[in-house]
């Protein structure tokens, strides 16, 4: 009788802690309250409300329509679509689309403000690699 061939195993997958791109970002829902500061390195959406302040260094935070946020943000992207109150230093660039409100000073590489959105603060348009030593010193 002929040996049987012994199957190679397969080979494990390599597990990365890294958010893909196909990943949904975290979710504050309407009903949640979070107060205290949020950590991250994942893409983070917020319908609730926040008090403290956001640090998302590599990835983008969004305030929905019935987001509010009451924090100083640190991120690579913001985009505003609710209520935000407080400092913006955003390593790529800030969008206030037409329905957000934001109260604050920016900080960043591109800042974009649609017709009707509001906007009271001041802004400081740095090249992308100024931003990111801002953000990475603070």
């Amino acid at each position: 009788m002929p040996p049987t061939p012994i199957a190679n195993p397969p080979a494990p997958q390599p597990v990365s802690s890294a958010p893909r791109a196909n990943e949904r970002p975290t979710h504050i829902g309407k009903s949640i309250q979070v107060k205290g500061t949020i950590h991250g390195s994942e893409d983070l959406f917020v319908d609730g409300k926040v008090e403290g302040g956001i640090e998302l260094s590599k990835s983008t935070l969004t305030i929905g329509l019935n987001g509010n946020v009451q924090a100083d943000v640190s991120a690579r992207e913001v985009i505003i679509l609710g209520k935000l109150s407080g400092n913006i230093t955003a390593v790529d660039r800030v969008e206030i689309k037409a329905q957000g409100a934001l109260t604050g000073d920016v900080t960043a590489a591109r800042i974009s403000i649609e017709d009707g959105a509001f906007f009271k603060g001041g802004i400081d348009i740095q090249k992308a690699g100024a931003v990111k030593n801002a953000a990475t010193a603070s």
